[in-house]
C-alpha cells in the first residue's frame, strides 16, 4: 500500500484587523481619544480607516486625527494622518500607511470638535472610525491596475 503525503500550505500567523478606533455611536461634545489598539500583529502595514459620521447639528466642525505610539503610553506629537475637517453627516474613508514605521505598534483617534452661531454654542457629534487591515492581494492589485493607467 503506497503512502501518499501532501504539503499543507502554512497560513501567515498574522490576523486581519477589523475593529474600530472610535466606537459605534460615540457621541463627542468636546475632544476627546479612542482606545488604544495593537497594529503589531497586523497580516499588512496598510489600513483603510473610515470615519462615519451619523448625527450632527448645525454650523459645527469636527476634526479628526490617527497618532501612534511604539509601546502605547507615548504617542507621536504629530498625527500619523488627518481626515479633512468635516461639517456634515458622511461616510469618509482614508488610508493609513505604516509599511515603512515599523516602530509603531499602537494607533489611536484623536477628535476635537467645535460649534460657532446662534444658539447653544456645545457641538454635537455622533460618529464612529473604523479600521480594517487592506490584504496584500488587494494593494497588488490595486498597484498593477495604477501602473497599467500610467
Amino acid at each position: 500500500m503506497d503512502t501518499c503525503f501532501a504539503t499543507i500550505p502554512v497560513m501567515n500567523s498574522r490576523a486581519l484587523i477589523d475593529t474600530f478606533l472610535v466606537p459605534e455611536k460615540t457621541v463627542a461634545k468636546a475632544k476627546g481619544d479612542g482606545p488604544s489598539i495593537d497594529v503589531s500583529g497586523a497580516a499588512n502595514r496598510v489600513f483603510l480607516l473610515t470615519l462615519q459620521i451619523t448625527k450632527i447639528v448645525e454650523q459645527e466642525s469636527l476634526d479628526v486625527s490617527i497618532y501612534g505610539s511604539s509601546d502605547g503610553a507615548a504617542w507621536s506629537p504629530k498625527p500619523l494622518l488627518a481626515f479633512p475637517q468635516k461639517f456634515y453627516a458622511g461616510q469618509h474613508p482614508l488610508l493609513l500607511d505604516l509599511a515603512q514605521q515599523r516602530e509603531v505598534k499602537f494607533v489611536r483617534a484623536h477628535w476635537e470638535v467645535s460649534r460657532w452661531g446662534r444658539g447653544d454654542e456645545t457641538p454635537m457629534f455622533e460618529f464612529h472610525v473604523m479600521l480594517k487591515d487592506v490584504p496584500a492581494e488587494i494593494l497588488q492589485e490595486a498597484s498593477a491596475e495604477a501602473k497599467a493607467m500610467r
